[in-house]
C-alpha cells in the first residue's frame, strides 16, 4: 500500500527458494516499512526496539529482505491479524466504485495469502499510522504476474535501469534518459513500466500506436505538452488519497484544518487543468489517446469542478505559504464573515503598528510574514547605532536586521487565533465537500490513471527515433546503447547490428578485452562485448514499454523475463566470492538452489528462465581456474542452448559448442596500430562482427611484436602457433561430425527462414507462393550440387 497516493497493489506468486520473484515485485514498489507475520521473528525479537536493531528472523524470505533492503524496516504484525475472511471485508469495504472493483473481487476472491497480508495492513495503518480510509476511496488492484516481464533485481542494478550505478545522483539511467514526465504519476508509471515492461503484444503495440502519432503530429504533441505544463509537479494520486484519510484518533487542530484547505485548493487547480488536456487529445487517431479522451470526459468531473468552485473563494489558488496563503484560505459561506473580518482587522492593526513605530523612531521598518506570525525588518545601513528600546529577539539575516516587539506579538496572537478559528469554521465546511466528492472517487481515479499514461506517452514521443516491431526475430540494424549516447558526443558512440532467430538465438562474443573508459554511465571495466550486451536488454525493455529504440531498424521477440549474470564483482554484505557471486546468479537463472557453502543441492526447482526469455551472461567462470572456468561454462551454456543468449571471452567455447546447430559466434572488430604512448598497439572499433576471429590466438603475439620484443622470439612463436592452428583445421576438415553439424546448422536456418516467411511475411498470398516455388528450385540445385560433389 502506498498511503500517499491510495493504491494498493494485491500480488500472489509461487516462488523459487532463493525467492526472487517477490524480491522483483518488492523492488517494483519501493518499500519504506515491510510487515511480516511475528512468526518470522525469532521469540526475543517479537517487537522492535527503539534502537534501530534489526530483529533476527527464523524466516529464509525474511532474511532475503534484509539482505537486498538492508535500510528498510521489518516490522512483525500479529498473527491473529493474518486474516484472509476480515481482508475481504477490508478490501469490499474500501476499493473505489468503478469499472475494475467487481474484477478485483473476484480476481482476489481465493487468494488466501493475499487477503491474508491486506487484513495485517489495514489493521496496521489503523493501529500504528493512526489512518482510517473512507468507504470506496482507495484504488485496489489485483496485479496478475503472468502480464510483466520479470527482471531480476541485480539485472536491473547492473543495466541502470532506474539508477545509475556509480552516482546515485546521476540521470545517466534509463530511467533518466527516458523520463521527461511533468506530473509525479507519470514518473512513477515510467518506473514501474521499466522494472516491469507489458508483455501483451497488444498493448504494446497500441501504446506505439500513440506515440508514432505524437511523433508524426507535432500540433498534437505541443498542445499536450502545453496542456500537461498546467499540471506540473502536482499529484494527483496523493491529493486523493489525503481526502480520503482521515485519523482514526480525531484531533481538531488547526494544522489539519490548514491541510485539507490546501487539498482543495489543489484538486481545484486539476479539474480546472483536465479540459485543457481533454481538449488537445480532442480528434486523436490512435486507439489509446482516444480512450484516454474518454477517461477524462467524465461528467462527474465537472460535478466536481462545480463543488469545488462553490466552495472555495474564485481568487483562491495553491500557494506554499507566507501571507498570501492565509488570505487563500477562506471558504464561501456567510458563516465565517465574522471570523474573516476580525482576521482582517487584526492584520490591519499590525500594519497600523508597523506605520506607527516608523513615524515615532524615524526607521523605515517594513513587515515580513512568516509561519509564527509578522515580525519587524530593518537594513542594516538604514540605521545607525543601536535600535531603539522596547524591540526583541533581534537577529540578523541577509544584511538586514529582524526583530519584534511585545504589542507585536499580543496582536500575532490574536491574528492566530482568529486565523484557527477560520480554519476550523473552513475545515467543517471541507468535510461535508469531501464526503460529496468522494462519492466521484472513481472518475478522480480514472482521470489520474488517464493523465499519468499521458505524461507517459508524451515522455516517450519525446525521446523517440525508430518504432520497434514484434516478430519471432530479434533483429536491430544500426542499435545504440540509449544510455551511452546521451553521455558521449553525437556522432562518436559506434552502432550495432543485433541477430538472433531460431536457427541463431546462442551467441558467443569473443574478442580481447580492452581498457576503454566510459565517462558518466558505464564503470571503467566494461568493454565492447559488454556494452554491446547490455545494449541488447536495454533496448528490449524500451520496446516492451512502448517506445521507440535508437536504431534504423528494430524487431524484437515478447519475452516473459530478462535475466543476466553481469557483474564481475565480490559481495562482501552477503559473504560471497567473485565466483560464488557468479554461481549464484546462474543458479537462479537455471533454477537451481544454493545452500550455504555455494554447492548444487538440487535442479530444476521452479527454474526461472523459459524459451521466451533473453539471457546474458558476461565474465562468467572468471573467479576460478581457467580449466574449471571453461567447464562450468560450457556445461550452463549446455543448459541454455534452447533459446538464450550468451557472451563469454573464453574463445575455447566456439569448439566446445560448435555441433550445437543454433550456436553463433561474434567477435569484436581490433585493428592494430604502431604502440605509442597512448596505444598498446590495438584499436578498438567496437564493431561486433560475424564468425570467429581468424587470428585470436595471436593478439600476444602482435602485442609482442608491438611491444619490439627480438624478433627471433616473435617468429618461432608465431610459427608454433600457425602450425597448431593448421593441424586442428586439418582434423576440423576430416571431422565427419563437423560436417554433420555444418548440415544441422544449415536445416536450422532454412526451417527458421520458412518459418519467418510464413508467420511474419507482408507480402500477397500469390507473391509469397511465387517466393517460396523459386526458392525451393534453388534449394533442390543446392543439394544436387552438394550430392554430386
Amino acid at each position: 500500500m502506498d498511503k500517499d497516493t491510495g493504491r494498493v497493489m494485491m500480488v500472489q506468486l509461487a516462488d523459487c527458494p532463493t525467492y526472487v520473484k517477490t524480491l522483483h515485485q518488492i523492488h517494483i514498489h519501493y518499500p519504506s516499512l515491510v510487515l511480516v507475520p511475528d512468526t518470522f521473528l525469532s521469540a526475543t525479537d517479537a517487537t522492535l526496539t527503539s534502537s534501530g536493531k534489526r530483529p533476527t528472523t527464523t524466516s529464509l524470505l525474511a532474511q532475503f529482505i534484509m539482505e537486498e533492503f538492508p535500510n528498510v524496516p521489518i516490522e512483525p504484525v500479529a498473527r491473529k491479524y493474518w486474516n484472509d475472511s476480515a481482508g475481504m471485508d477490508f478490501v469490499t469495504q474500501l476499493c473505489v466504485e468503478d469499472d475494475e472493483r467487481a474484477a478485483t473481487l473476484v480476481a482476489i476472491s481465493d487468494k488466501y495469502y493475499t487477503l491474508s497480508a491486506a487484513c495485517a495492513l489495514f489493521k496496521h495503518a489503523e493501529s500504528r499510522l493512526n489512518t482510517r480510509f473512507a468507504a470506496c476511496s482507495l484504488r485496489i488492484r489485483y496485479a496478475s504476474v503472468e502480464g510483466t516481464m520479470l527482471i531480476d533485481p541485480d539485472t536491473a542494478k547492473n543495466l541502470e535501469l532506474v539508477s545509475n550505478v556509480t552516482h546515485k545522483k546521476s540521470s545517466h539511467s534509463l530511467f533518466g534518459v527516458l523520463n521527461h514526465t511533468y506530473t509525479a504519476m507519470a514518473s512513477r508509471l515510467l518506473r514501474t513500466n521499466i522494472l516491469a515492461p507489458l508483455t501483451a503484444e497488444d498493448a504494446i503495440n497500441a501504446r506505439l500506436d500513440a506515440v508514432e502519432e505524437l511523433v508524426q503530429s507535432e500540433d498534437k504533441f505541443l498542445e499536450i505538452r502545453d496542456a500537461l505544463k498546467g499540471l506540473n509537479k502536482l499529484d494527483f494520486d496523493k491529493l486523493i488519497s489525503s481526502l480520503a484519510a482521515s485519523e482514526v484518533r480525531a484531533s481538531s487542530t488547526a494544522k489539519f484544518a490548514s491541510a485539507r484547505v490546501s487539498q482543495m485548493l489543489g484538486l481545484q487547480s486539476i479539474v480546472r487543468s483536465l479540459p485543457f488536456l481533454q481538449k488537445a487529445l480532442t480528434g486523436s487517431r490512435s486507439q489509446l489517446l482516444q480512450i484516454i479522451h474518454d477517461m477524462i470526459s467524465d461528467n462527474r468531473l465537472a460535478l466536481i469542478a462545480d463543488l469545488v468552485a462553490d466552495n472555495l473563494n474564485d481568487e483562491a489558488g495553491p500557494t506554499k505559504g507566507g501571507l498570501a496563503a492565509a488570505n487563500a484560505r477562506a471558504n464561501r459561506n456567510r458563516l465565517l464573515d465574522v471570523a474573516r473580518e476580525t482576521y482582517k482587522e487584526n492584520i490591519g492593526d499590525i500594519y497600523q503598528l508597523n506605520t506607527a513605530l516608523s513615524e515615532a523612531h524615524g526607521l523605515p521598518l517594513t513587515l515580513v510574514y512568516q509561519e509564527s506570525g509578522f515580525i519587524f525588518a530593518l537594513k542594516k545601513d538604514e540605521l545607525e547605532g543601536e535600535l531603539p528600546k522596547g524591540f526583541l529577539n533581534v537577529s540578523a539575516q541577509k544584511g538586514r536586521w529582524l526583530f519584534s516587539s511585545m504589542d507585536l506579538k499580543k496582536m500575532n496572537a490574536r491574528m492566530k487565533d482568529a486565523f484557527d478559528e477560520t480554519l476550523i469554521l473552513s475545515d467543517k465546511i471541507i468535510k461535508e465537500l469531501v464526503a460529496k466528492i468522494l462519492s466521484y472517487s472513481g472518475a478522480l481515479y480514472t482521470a489520474s490513471e488517464a493523465v499519468a499514461l499521458t505524461d507517459l506517452l508524451w515522455s516517450f514521443a519525446h525521446t523517440s527515433i525508430i518504432r520497434p516491431e514484434f516478430t519471432g526475430t530479434l533483429a536491430v540494424k544500426s542499435g545504440r546503447h540509449p544510455i551511452l549516447e546521451t553521455v558521449q558526443a553525437a556522432g562518436t558512440l559506434v552502432p550495432n547490428d543485433i541477430y538472433s532467430c531460431d536457427a541463431s538465438h546462442f551467441q558467443i562474443v569473443q574478442g580481447p578485452k580492452s581498457q576503454r573508459h566510459c565517462k558518466g554511465s558505464l564503470p571503467t571495466s566494461f568493454t565492447g562485448k559488454s556494452t554491446y550486451l547490455r545494449q541488447t536488454g536495454l533496448l528490449a525493455v524500451m520496446a516492451m514499454c512502448g517506445c521507440f529504440v535508437p536504431a534504423e531498424y528494430a524487431s524484437f521477440r515478447i519475452h516473459d523475463a530478462l535475466l543476466s549474470r553481469l557483474s564481475n564483482d565480490d559481495d562482501m554484505e552477503k559473504s560471497l566470492s567473485t565466483f560464488a557471486n557468479e554461481i549464484t546468479s546462474s543458479a537462479m537463472i537455471l533454477g537451481m538452489h544454493l545452500d550455504t557453502d555455494c554447492t548444487l543441492a538440487s535442479t530444476h526447482v521452479l527454474g526461472l528462465a523459459t524459451p521466451k526469455t533473453l539471457v546474458l551472461v558476461d565474465e562468467l567462470g572468471r573467479g576460478t581456474s581457467p580449466s574449471e572456468g571453461i567447464g562450468i561454462s560450457h556445461a550452463i551454456a549446455e543448459e541454455l542452448i534452447k533459446t538464450k543468449f550468451l557472451c563469454r571471452h573464453f574463445h575455447e567455447l566456439s569448439t566446445t559448442l560448435s555441433r550445437q546447430p543454433s550456436v553463433v559466434n561474434l567477435h569484436l572488430s581490433v585493428q592494430r596500430a604502431r604502440r605509442s604512448t597512448s596505444n598498446f598497439g590495438m584499436v578498438f572499433k567496437y564493431k561486433i562482427l560475424d564468425g570467429i576471429p581468424e587470428d585470436l590466438d595471436h593478439y600476444g603475439l602482435e602485442l609482442a611484436r608491438l611491444a619490439d620484443l627480438p624478433g627471433d622470439v616473435t617468429n618461432e612463436g608465431r610459427r608454433v602457433a600457425t602450425a597448431l592452428a593448421d593441424l586442428h583445421a586439418r582434423r576440423e576438415e576430416e571431422s565427419q561430425t563437423s560436417i554433420l553439424a555444418i548440415h544441422r546448422r544449415a536445416l536450422l536456418k532454412l526451417r527458421s527462414q520458412l518459418t519467418q516467411a510464413l508467420d511474419y511475411s507482408a507480402l500477397p498470398e500469390e507473391e509469397l507462393v511465387s517466393y517460396l516455388a523459386r526458392f525451393q528450385k534453388d534449394l533442390i540445385k543446392v543439394f544436387h550440387d552438394t550430392s554430386s560433389v
